[in-house]
C-alpha cells in the first residue's frame, strides 16, 4: 500500500493522487482511522478499493481525506484488471479466445470439405479477373502455384471467418497494449502475434480488397495459438479454484496438445499443397499419412508428390525431432519423480473406496509386511486399500514388494510429510477409514521419535478430527499426549508387563504374541513331530466377541452366572469364555467370577478356533435320542464344530464318575477319599451354581493379612514379610500410569540401601548371597533406568502375589538411575539396583546370577540401530551365548529387536533339529504364514521376544477394538475393579487323576471359579544332531549318532515302548521326576540323516569319544573360570551349579487345546483368576463345606494350598 504524504503545499501533491480537504461542519463525522471505509470499483474486484483516513491537525483542527489506489481506477488498469489480473474474469476471456481458435481451424476443414481445385477464381498482376481450369493433362512433377494461392472459398465461410478475424485482432491488440511494457519490438515479435496477425489481418483487407476473398490464408495455424490459449486457461482455472494439478498433468497436457498441432498442421499443409499436383489428396488422406509418418511405420501407399510438400515434410519431422524429445524428456524426469513421490490418491476413488493410511518415518520391508499380512487377514478388509506416507524415498526392497500383483493394486505409496496439509490432502486423509501411526523404534534417540510421532498425530487430528486414529507410542511418559487417539499403544510398557509375567508365567510372552497374531491354525500340520502339529493348530486361537442375545454358544445362559456359562459352554462347545462387557459399562471384565450375571445385551469375549458366525453346528445322533432324558445326560452327546475349527466332542470329556459305563483302568487312582468310612463316593467334579449363593460367598479382607500368606511358614519367614503392606505406589514416574494396588513397604527406603554391591550405614551388604533371600532373584539387565522398567516391578508387586512368593528384583544397569527413579521405587520390598553389565562376569556374579532363577535381558536402545540393520542384535545375542555357556541352568529371557534373530539363540551349528527347523520356518513362510517364526524353539519356550511381535495388536484393533484393553489386563497395566488376573498353577502327580484338559477346565470353574485358557508344557525330548550329545551348555539339544542309525525294528521297540509308558502315565502315577521321553523324533531324524543310516566303525567311535573328552574339558575350564572368579570376590561357590537342566527339552504353549488333550506331569496351566477384591468367588458345594470348609479339595491338587499352585 502506498503511503499518504500530507504537506501544506498543493503543488506537492501527486498529480495522480486526487486530494480533496473538507472543513469540518458544526457536527463533524470522524472516521475511526483502525476501522478504514472501503469501497468497490464499477468492475465488482479490487479495483477501485479505497482505505479513507481522517487525520486531526491539532492546530486547525481540520480533516484531510486521502484516497488509496487511485491509480487502479484509470480506464487501462481497469482493463488490465479484468483480462488479465483478476482469475475469474481471465478464465472467461481465455476460454473465449480458446474457443475462437477452434473455430477458426473447424471452417478451415469446412472450407476444404466445400473446396472444389477445378474452379479457382483468382486475380492476376494487372488485378483482372480470369478463370483457370485445371482439368488439362499435366505432367506428374508440374506444379501449378495458382492452385496453392488461390482456393474456392464460399460467401458464407468467408464471411464468418471474417467476424472471427475481426474479433481475434481486436483482442489480440487489445491484450498487446494492455500487456505493454515499454518495448514495442518485443511485443511484435513474438510468434503468438505474428501468427495472429498472418491469421487475421488478410481477412480484414478483403473487406476492403473483394478481389482478395479467395486468396489462400493459412488458418489452420490457429492451432498452435490455441494450445497456448489452452496452457493459459488450465493455469488461470487453478488460480481461480484454489488447486493445484499436479506437474504431470499439465505436462502430459503439453504433449498431447504437441502432438495433435503437429498432425493438424501437417495434415492441412500437405493436403493444400498437394492441390497444386496431379493427384489430389483429401484431408483425410493427408491425416493418415502424417500419422503414419510420425509413428514411423512408413507404409508408402500415401506420399506427397511435389517438392513444397515434401519440404514440408522434412521440416515438420525436423521440428517434431526437436519438440518432441524436450517434451518427453520433461515427461520421464516427471515420471521418475512422481514414482519417487507416489503420486496422488484421487478424491473420487477415496470416496467410492474404502483405504486406510500408515503414517511412518521409515519404511522397512519387515513392518510392511507385517503390516499388510496382519490388515489382510480379515476377510472384512480384502476390499480396502492401503496408503502409505511417508517423508522418505521408498526402499529398493519395498519397491519390489508393492511391484507384487497382490499388493501392487491395494497399496499406494505416496513421499510426504503427515505434518504438511498437501500431503494429508494427498492421501485424502479427511476420507479415510483409519491412520495408523508408528513410531520408528531403530531410532537412537527414542524420545525424539515419540516428539515425531506426536506432532503426526497432532496434525491429523487437525486436518481431520473424525478420522480414528491408532498410534504407537515408545516411551510411557509420552503416552498422555496422544490420549485422544482411539487406540494407543505404549511399547515400552507392553514390553516391560511382558517380560515380568514371563518370570512367573512361563512363555506368557508367546502366549500373548500367538493371541494377537491371526491364523487359522494349519501351520505345522505337515510336520512329522507330534508337538509341531498340536501347537500349530492351537496357535490358530483367537479372542472373538459376540452378544449374548445373538450367541448359540452363550445365549441360553441368560440369568446365569458367569461362572456357570464358562463351565458349560467348554464343556458343550469346547469354547473357553473369558470375559465380558455390559451394555451400559465400557470395562471390559476378565472372569468376574459366579457374582457376575450373565444377561441378554452383554457382550461375550471367548477363545476359540474360529469366531461363532464361522462354525457350523452338527449334532450328534445320539443327542435327538436322548431328548427325553435329564439334562445332565445331555452332555455325554454334545454338539461339536467342525473338524477345521478344532471343537472336540465332548462325550468322553467331561464324564461323571457315577457313570457306570467306561470305567477307568485303574479306578483306584481317581477314587477320591470316602465320607464317613461309607463306600459312597462324591462326584469329581462339583456342579457349578447357575447363580451365586451369597452364603457360599465369604467376606474378605484383602488389605489385611491374608492367612494363606502366613500358612506353613517358619517364624524368620513370617516376621520377614510381615513388615510388607498392601496400597497405591504413592509415586508414579510418569503421567498416565494405571494406579495398581501393590505390596509395599511401610516406610520408604533409603536411597542407599537400595544399592546390592555396595553397604551403608543401614546394612553392610555388598553381594546378593549376605542379603539371604528365600526366593530365587529376577535379575533385569538394561542399559538405563527408563520408567518403562516401572512397568515391570507393578505386576511382580501386585496385592495378588501371595507375599511368600515375591522374588526379590536386581536390576543390572549399564548408568546409575536418577533419583526420580529411585523415587519411585524405593517403596516396593525387596527392589535393588546394580551398575553393570552383562559382558562382565564380575558384575553377573555380584548381583547374584547363581541364585537367580530368571535373567531378563532387554534390548538397549544404543544398539538398536546399526549400519546394518539385522547386525543391531548382534552384542545381545553373543553377550547371551556367553552366560548361556557359563550359566546353563538359568533361564535366560532376552529381547531382541528384529524378530528373524531369534534363530541365532542357542545356536549350534550342524544341528540338524535346527537345520529341520529352519526349513520348516521356510515352507510357512512361503505359505504366507504370519507366524513362521513360531516353531524356533527359543520363541516356542518363551525365551526369546521381540516387541515388533506385538505391532499386530495395534493393527488387530481396527477390527478388534477390545484387543488392546484384553492385553491389558492380562498383562496387569490395567487393574479394573471386578476383573481377573493372568496367573499360572503346576500339575503334579496327584493332579494326573483329572486326566484330561477338559476336566480340569470344569475342576477348576466348580471349585474355584477360575478360567484355564491354555497350557505351558515341557517334554523331554531325544533331538537329532549330526553331533554327539555333549556337556555344551548352550546346546538346547543332541542324541548319539548310533541312535539316529538303529534299525527299523528298533524303532518299533521304541514305539511299543512309547505306548506302554504313555499307558502307564495315564493310568498310573510316575515315579519319575522328569517326563517320559518321546521317540517318535527319532523317525524325523532318520528322514533328515539318511546318510548316517549305517553304525559307525570302530575308528570313528574312538574320534566320537575324543570330542566328548575335548568338549568336557573345555566344560570344565568354564566352570574353573566361574569359581575362580567367585573366589576372588569372596563369593561361596557352593551354588554354581555345573549341570544343564534344559539340555533335552522343549517346551510350547497350547492355547485353549482340545477338551480331550491329556494333561502330562509338570504341565504348567494359565489361569485367569476372579479378582479377591471382589470378594472370594469360590463356590461352596453343599456336599463339600463339612470336609473342606469352602477352600479348593485337599485331595484335589495335593496337599499345596490355593496360592502355592503358583509358579
Amino acid at each position: 500500500m502506498a503511503g499518504a504524504k500530507l504537506t501544506p503545499s498543493p503543488s506537492e501533491i501527486d498529480p495522480d493522487v486526487k486530494t480533496e480537504a473538507t472543513k469540518s461542519s458544526e457536527e463533524p463525522t470522524w472516521v475511526n482511522p483502525s476501522m478504514p471505509i472501503r469501497t468497490m470499483g464499477s468492475f465488482g474486484s479490487d479495483a477501485g478499493q479505497r482505505y479513507q483516513e481522517e487525520y486531526s491537525m491539532d492546530s486547525t483542527n481540520a480533516q484531510v481525506q486521502v484516497e488509496f489506489y487511485v491509480n487502479e481506477n484509470t480506464f487501462k488498469e481497469r482493463l488490465k484488471l479484468f483480462f488479465i489480473k483478476n482469475q475469474r474474469s481471465s478464465l472467461r476471456i481465455r476460454l473465449f479466445n480458446f474457443s475462437l481458435k477452434l473455430l477458426t481451424c473447424a471452417l478451415y476443414v469446412l472450407r476444404v470439405s466445400l473446396d472444389d481445385p477445378e474452379q479457382v477464381t483468382g486475380v492476376c498482376v494487372n488485378c483482372q479477373n480470369r478463370t483457370s481450369t485445371t482439368a488439362e493433362s499435366t505432367e506428374s512433377t508440374e506444379i501449378n502455384w495458382e492452385l496453392i494461392f488461390w482456393v474456392n472459398r464460399r460467401v458464407p465461410v468467408w464471411a464468418i471467418q471474417v467476424i472471427v478475424a475481426l474479433i481475434s485482432f481486436l483482442e489480440a491488440m487489445l491484450l498487446t497494449y494492455l500487456s505493454y511494457k515499454g518495448n514495442i519490438w518485443e511485443q511484435m515479435f513474438q510468434i503468438s502475434f505474428i501468427l495472429e496477425m498472418i491469421n487475421t489481418v488478410p481477412f480484414i483487407i478483403t473487406i476492403f480488397w473483394p478481389p482478395l476473398r479467395n486468396i489462400f490464408i493459412p488458418v489452420f495455424l490457429n492451432c498452435w495459438l490455441a494450445k497456448c490459449a489452452l496452457e493459459n486457461m488450465i493455469n488461470d482455472l487453478h488460480r481461480a479454484i484454489q488447486r493445484t494439478h499436479s506437474a504431470m498433468f499439465n505436462q502430459v497436457l503439453i504433449l498431447i496438445c504437441t502432438l495433435l498441432c503437429l498432425v493438424f498442421t501437417g495434415a492441412c499443409g500437405i493436403q493444400h499443397l498437394e492441390r497444386a499436383s496431379n493427384q489430389n489428396l483429401t484431408l483425410f488422406n493427408s491425416l493418415y499419412f502424417c500419422i503414419v509418418t510420425f509413428s514411423t511405420v512408413g507404409y508408402g501407399d500415401v506420399t506427397p508428390h511435389i517438392w513444397p510438400s515434401q519440404l514440408l515434410v522434412v521440416i515438420l519431422i525436423c521440428v517434431a525431432l526437436v519438440v518432441l524429445p524436450l517434451q518427453f524428456e520433461e515427461l520421464a524426469y516427471l515420471w521418475m519423480e512422481r514414482q519417487k513421490s507416489g503420486g496422488n490418491y484421487s478424491r473420487h476413488r477415496a470416496q467410492t473406496e474404502k483405504h486406510a493410511v500408515l503414517c511412518v518415518s521409515s519404511l522397512k520391508i519387515d513392518l510392511l509386511m507385517d503390516f499388510l499380512n496382519e490388515f489382510y487377514a480379515h476377510p472384512r478388509l480384502q476390499d480396502y486399500y492401503v496408503v502409505i506416507l511417508c517423508p522418505t524415498e521408498m526402499d529398493i526392497q519395498v519397491r519390489r514388494v508393492l511391484q507384487i500383483p497382490l499388493w501392487s493394486q491395494r497399496v499406494i505409496y505416496l513421499q510426504g510429510s503427515a505434518l504438511k496439509d498437501t500431503d494429508l490432502m494427498r492421501a485424502k486423509m479427511d476420507d479415510a477409514e483409519a491412520c495408523f501411526i508408528l513410531s520408528s523404534r531403530n531410532e537412537v534417540d527414542r524420545t525424539a521419535a515419540d516428539h515425531q510421532t506426536i506432532l503426526r498425530a497432532w496434525a491429523v487430528k487437525d486436518f481431520a478430527p473424525n478420522c480414528p486414529l491408532y498410534v504407537q507410542i515408545l516411551k510411557p511418559e509420552n503416552k498422555f499426549h496422544v490420549k485422544f487417539a482411539d487406540h494407543v499403544v505404549c511399547e515400552e510398557e507392553f514390553k516391560f508387563a511382558m517380560l515380568a509375567l514371563n518370570c512367573v508365567c512361563p512363555a506368557t510372552s508367546t502366549l500373548v504374541t500367538l493371541l494377537v497374531h491371526t491364523s487359522r491354525g494349519q501351520e505345522g500340520q505337515l510336520s512329522p513331530e507330534q508337538w509341531q502339529r498340536t501347537y500349530g493348530r492351537c496357535s490358530g486361537n483367537e479372542v472373538y466377541h459376540i452378544r449374548l442375545c445373538d450367541s448359540k454358544f452363550f445365549g441360553e445362559y441368560d440369568g446365569k452366572s458367569f461362572t456357570y456359562a464358562s463351565f458349560h459352554a467348554h464343556k458343550k462347545y469346547g469354547v473357553c469364555l473369558i470375559g465380558v462387557k455390559r451394555e451400559d459399562n465400557k470395562s471390559i471384565l476378565l472372569n468376574p467370577g459366579p457374582r457376575h450375571i450373565m444377561a441378554a445385551p452383554d457382550t461375550c469375549y471367548y477363545i476359540n478356533i474360529t469366531k461363532e458366525e464361522n462354525s457350523a453346528f452338527i449334532f450328534k445322533q445320539e443327542e435327538k435320542d436322548n431328548k427325553g432324558l435329564p439334562v445332565a445326560g445331555l452332555y455325554d452327546a454334545p454338539s461339536r464344530l467342525p473338524v477345521h475349527s478344532i471343537i472336540a466332542s465332548m462325550g468322553t470329556v467331561a464324564m461323571d464318575l457315577q457313570n457306570p459305563t467306561d470305567p477307568p483302568e485303574d479306578s483306584s487312582k481317581l477314587t477320591l477319599p470316602t465320607e464317613n468310612g461309607s463306600g459312597s463316593r462324591r462326584p469329581s467334579i462339583a456342579p457349578v451354581l447357575e447363580i451365586a449363593d451369597s452364603s457360599s460367598i465369604l467376606p474378605c479382607d484383602l488389605l489385611s493379612d491374608q492367612s494363606e500368606d502366613e500358612t506353613n511358614q517358619s517364624d524368620e519367614e513370617s516376621s520377614s514379610v510381615s513388615d510388607f503392606v498392601k496400597g497405591y505406589p504413592p509415586n508414579s514416574p510418569y503421567i498416565g500410569s494405571s494406579p495398581t494396588l501393590c505390596h509395599l513397604l511401610p516406610q520408604k527406603a533409603s536411597f542407599c540401601c537400595l544399592r546390592l554391591d555396595k553397604g551403608c550405614r543401614h546394612n553392610s551388604f555388598e553381594d546378593a548371597k549376605a542379603y539371604g533371600f528365600k526366593n530365587k532373584l529376577i535379575i533385569v539387565s538394561a542399559e538405563m533406568a527408563g520408567n518403562g522398567l516401572y512397568n515391570f516391578i507393578v505386576p511382580l508387586r501386585a496385592y495378588y502375589r501371595p507375599r511368600k512368593e515375591l522374588n526379590p528384583i536386581v536390576l543390572l544397569l549399564d548408568y546409575p538411575p536418577d533419583n526420580h527413579f529411585l523415587e519411585a521405587i524405593c517403596c516396593f520390598p525387596m527392589v535393588y539396583f546394580m551398575a553393570g553389565t552383562i559382558d562382565n562376569l564380575d558384575n553377573l556374579l555380584q548381583c547374584g546370577i547363581i541364585y537367580a532363577d530368571n535373567l531378563v535381558v532387554v534390548d538397549k536402545e544404543s544398539t538398536m540401530s546399526a549400519e546394518e540393520d539385522y547386525m543391531a542384535d548382534a552384542k545381545t545375542i553373543v553377550n547371551v551365548q556367553t552366560m548361556f555357556r557359563l550359566f546353563p541352568s538359568l533361564s535366560i529371557i532376552t529381547e531382541l529387536t528384529h524378530p528373524s534373530n531369534m534363530r541365532f539363540m542357542q545356536f549350534r551349528a550342524k544341528d540338524c533339529y535346527s537345520l529341520a527347523l529352519s526349513k520348516l520356518e521356510k515352507i510357512e513362510r512361503d505359505k504366507g504364514s504370519n507366524l513362521a517364526f513360531m516353531f524356533r524353539l527359543p520363541f516356542a519356550a518363551g525365551r526369546v521376544f521381540s516387541i515388533s511381535m506385538l505391532d499386530t495388536l495395534l493393527y488387530q484393533s481396527f477390527v478388534k477394538d477390545y484387543m488392546i484393553p484384553i492385553a491389558r489386563l492380562l498383562l496387569g497395566l490395567d487393574t479394573t475393579p471386578g476383573s481377573g488376573y493372568l496367573c499360572a498353577m503346576k500339575v503334579t502327580e496327584e493332579d494326573l487323576w483329572i486326566r484330561t484338559y477338559g476336566r480340569l477346565f470344569q475342576k477348576l470353574c466348580s471349585s474355584s471359579a477360575e478360567i484355564p485358557i491354555g497350557i505351558y508344557r515341557t517334554e523331554s525330548h531325544m533331538f537329532p544332531s549330526s553331533e554327539l550329545k555333549d556337556g555344551y551348555p548352550q546346546s538346547q539339544v543332541s542324541i548319539n549318532v548310533e541312535d539316529i542309525g538303529g534299525d527299523d525294528q528298533r524303532d518299533n521297540r521304541s514305539e511299543s515302548w512309547k505306548e506302554k509308558t504313555r499307558t502307564h502315565r495315564m493310568s498310573t502315577t510316575s515315579e519319575s521326576e522328569h517326563p517320559l521321553l518321546r521317540k517318535k523324533s527319532l523317525q524325523w531324524a532318520r528322514r533328515l540323516s539318511r546318510k548316517n543310516t549305517k553304525p559307525p566303525s570302530r575308528t570313528e567311535r574312538f574320534s566320537q569319544q575324543r570330542l566328548n573328552l575335548y568338549r568336557r574339558s573345555e566344560r570344565q575350564e568354564l566352570s574353573e573360570l566361574v569359581k575362580n572368579r567367585m573366589k576372588h570376590l569372596g563369593l561361596p561357590t557352593v551354588g554354581y551349579d555345573e549341570m544343564n537342566d534344559h539340555q533335552n527339552t522343549l517346551s510350547y504353549v497350547l492355547i485353549n487345546p482340545p477338551p480331550d488333550t491329556m494333561l502330562e506331569l509338570n504341565d504348567i496351566v494359565y489361569i485367569i483368576r476372579s479378582d479377591p477384591l471382589a470378594g472370594p468367588n469360590v463356590p461352596e458345594d453343599p456336599a463339600q463345606g463339612q470336609s473342606s470348609g469352602g477352600g479348593r479339595m485337599r485331595q484335589d491338587f495335593g496337599t499345596e494350598t490355593r496360592d502355592e499352585t503358583h509358579l
